[in-house]
């Protein structure tokens, strides 16, 4: 009770008042069963498409599907109009000279055929044609069809993105791609067919894919693509065509009966749920309520662009993906509006712009690859190309096109969102690369130094919004294209154990932890309490200064400063200092990509890894979830590639460990895939005392760095350099 007490009080404290009576009254609704009561289950034949449109509009299907053609709205594409050709689409195939390969999409068209759909954007499921779209695949749990959306709880047993990821319906853009290359009527009869599965085993309100307004919203999204994709298909009958609207009429009054939920949040499930609105409301202005949802939706995406879009282009939930998700509606609620002459303002446009730019100064423009920061659960609402998940290049290319006319990046397999969105001639569009800076995001709490083939991303904020994880000082640091001290990632929201939104924690960071704890406390598996404040102190070419006070809780406060150094032939130095007046148990942690690696203790209290990254292949250790020795060398003999990372302490002992996929805990495992854990290195220097200064070196194997009268000397070749580690605490 006390417990629950202190909580209510912390998150009165860190969410406002506004927001816990909300929470409060809303968990009453949902146990009196009120909220059944306001948004009742019902059967699809309970309410005809007559009761859903205004009135003088036919409702018959065959008179219907007539009125609705030829007062359609435009959307982003009509593939196979005339009008595109010669350099358009000629005979339902795609522009000559494309740079993605369409077979690819063909490819995953048949496997869904066959019963097999991309979970995650990832990894492919056997699922059976249609699926059950009530159980979880990998676990096998099937939850209760008949029940209320309300009487689940995505607290369960099950993994609830497991059961909703199929009706998500992403396998649409891989049929609608692939009956562009073909003209396969197979893809557009696969389409109906499991529209049709889905609404059988989904009453209105009924079973858990009724449960959120943003999967209603996705939902949407995909079915109106792939509506006006196979809309002269000659399997788009009549009565599929009046069907699909009281499916549409449906789902839009779901989201807007629950809005205020959503709302509640400050997160992007206001903004999916807008856009789930504002898209019925314009593409469907038949139904009654069309205006109401277009005013509702155009007028909340406005509002939460400027609230949760920061100044600096950064994003107020503090999670990559979570800004592709929200940029990829934005774009394509900009397009939509301009087609239809109902453009957004310029405030939002320029919120988006900045948002682009943001992400261009965070990819690696080789691989497309970014940091995976903050919460991942594996949304990609936008799937219009061969890319895997983790690149980012085609929102980037899809954004710069927006926003700017131009591309970021020479013709790619990222390219074909532009095709479908502005069509072939967005393809020749010029590219204009900026140059990427190293540059400070004060509002998102980023920071970036970088070296000539370089760079180190830094988390530090002071937070405005909910925060994603507890990772305050955390540095990602990029080597000639590797990601090499990383991010953890997700893996699971809904796990078992320490699996349960585990890598959220602080110990899966590159960060310092003290006494074990968190930076924060973690109410829920997405709420924090006692938000720690980050403060960046300096920020220069080569050199990066903070702090942030997330101990400051304990009997005995600690506080925590960190610099990182960026030295001369792509070497780095990360100093931490850590106060207190009494003894705390500090622990220095990195997470290193995967790779074959060995250990050497240095000169007490030092200690280094070797890791071999040759030709950017990254070959699998033998050793699994073993703690490692602190001397000698272990593993087989590295190439003359390989990166030396050595740590250590300016003043005392430490005990120095090394673990991959340790099965037993969280360490040692990445995750670039919601679903998905793979191994990483995880290295740990933890020392117990009052104060403490850790230094870490990322440099080379000929490197050496002597520890003499609080400085570091390091020796590289042809230069060398001391550091004087009292005043970088200063």
């Amino acid at each position: 009770m006390l417990n629950n007490f202190r909580n209510l009080q912390s998150l009165y404290q860190a969410l406002g008042a506004h927001w816990l009576i909300f929470r409060v009254s809303y968990a009453l609704r949902l146990r009196t069963g009120l909220i059944r009561r306001q948004i009742p289950a019902y059967h699809w034949k309970d309410r005809p498409l007559e009761t859903w449109l205004k009135s003088k509009i036919p409702s018959k299907a065959e008179a219907y599907a007539q009125w609705h053609r030829q007062n359609s709205a435009k959307f982003f594409f009509e593939p196979f109009r005339p009008e595109w050709s010669p350099q358009g689409v000629v005979d339902g195939q795609f522009p000559s000279g494309i740079p993605w390969n369409p077979n690819h999409a063909v490819n995953e068209a048949e496997r869904i055929l066959k019963g097999e759909l991309k979970y995650f954007d990832h990894e492919f499921i056997k699922t059976g044609f249609p699926p059950d779209w009530h159980q979880d695949p990998v676990s096998g749990i099937r939850l209760d069809a008949g029940k209320h959306w309300s009487e689940f709880s995505d607290e369960g047993e099950a993994d609830i993105k497991f059961i909703w990821e199929a009706s998500r319906f992403s396998l649409v853009y891989p049929l609608v791609r692939a009956y562009a290359s073909t003209r396969d009527e197979r893809f557009a009869e696969a389409f109906w067919k499991l529209i049709q599965a889905w609404a059988e085993a989904n009453p209105p309100n009924t079973g858990p894919n009724w449960m959120d307004g943003q999967e209603a919203a996705i939902r949407l999204m995909a079915w109106t693509f792939g509506f006006h994709a196979f809309l002269d298909s000659p399997h788009t009958t009549p009565e599929r065509i009046a069907q699909f609207a009281v499916m549409v009429a449906v789902h839009a009054e779901r989201i807007y009966k629950n809005i205020d939920y959503a709302i509640s949040t400050h997160s992007n499930h206001t903004i999916s749920e807008a856009f789930g609105l504002w898209l019925v409301g314009i593409l469907f202005p038949e139904l009654k309520d069309a205006e109401k949802y277009l005013a509702l939706g155009r007028e909340l995406l406005e509002q939460e662009a400027a609230a949760q879009i920061f100044p600096d282009g950064s994003y107020a939930m503090y999670a990559l993906n979570y800004h592709r998700f929200i940029l990829h509606i934005y774009f394509c609620a900009i397009r939509l509006g301009e087609l239809n002459g109902a453009p957004f303002s310029e405030a939002l446009k320029d919120r988006v712009a900045r948002s682009v730019d943001y992400l261009y100064e965070l990819i690696d423009p080789e691989t497309g690859q970014m940091p995976v920061y903050g919460s991942n659960d594996g949304a990609l609402i936008l799937p219009l190309n061969n890319c895997d998940f983790t690149d980012y290049r085609p929102p980037l290319q899809l954004g710069s096109y927006l926003t700017k006319g131009t591309r970021f990046f020479e013709s790619g397999a990222w390219d074909e969102p532009l095709f479908w969105l502005f069509g072939p001639q967005a393809l020749q569009a010029k590219v204009d690369a900026p140059l990427q800076t190293g540059q400070s995001y004060a509002d998102g709490g980023v920071s970036i130094l970088r070296g000539s083939q370089s760079k180190a991303v830094i988390r530090c904020t002071e937070f405005r919004a909910r925060p994603s994880h507890a990772d305050q000082l955390h540095v990602d640091l990029w080597w000639h294209g590797t990601d090499l001290a990383c991010d953890a990632g997700t893996y699971l929201y809904s796990g078992k154990g320490m699996w349960r939104n585990g890598l959220a924690h602080t110990w899966a960071h590159n960060t310092v932890i003290v006494d074990h704890r968190d930076q924060m406390k973690m109410v829920s598996r997405f709420t924090w309490t006692d938000w720690a404040r980050g403060k960046v102190s300096q920020h220069a070419e080569k050199i990066w200064r903070g702090e942030h006070d997330g101990y400051k809780c304990l009997v005995d406060p600690v506080s925590h400063r960190r610099t990182v150094l960026s030295l001369m032939g792509e070497r780095w130095l990360v100093v931490d200092h850590l106060n207190a007046r009494q003894s705390h148990h500090y622990a220095l942690h990195w997470l290193l990509c995967e790779a074959e690696y060995g250990v050497q203790k240095l000169t007490s209290p030092n200690f280094g890894v070797w890791l071999a990254i040759p030709d950017g292949q990254l070959p699998v250790s033998s050793t699994s979830g073993s703690k490692l020795p602190d001397s000698n060398v272990i593993g087989s003999k590295l190439p003359d590639s390989k990166v030396f990372i050595q740590m250590g302490l300016a003043e005392g002992m430490g005990n120095f460990s090394v673990i991959r996929a340790d099965e037993s805990s969280t360490r040692g495992w990445r995750s670039r895939y919601y679903g998905q854990k793979e191994p990483a290195i995880s290295v740990m220097l933890e020392a117990t005392q009052p104060q403490v200064c850790f230094w870490s070196y990322f440099g080379l194997e000929s490197d050496s760095i002597e520890l003499a009268q609080n400085s570091l000397t390091i020796r590289s070749g042809e230069w060398n350099t001391t550091v004087h580690l009292d005043p970088l605490n200063k």
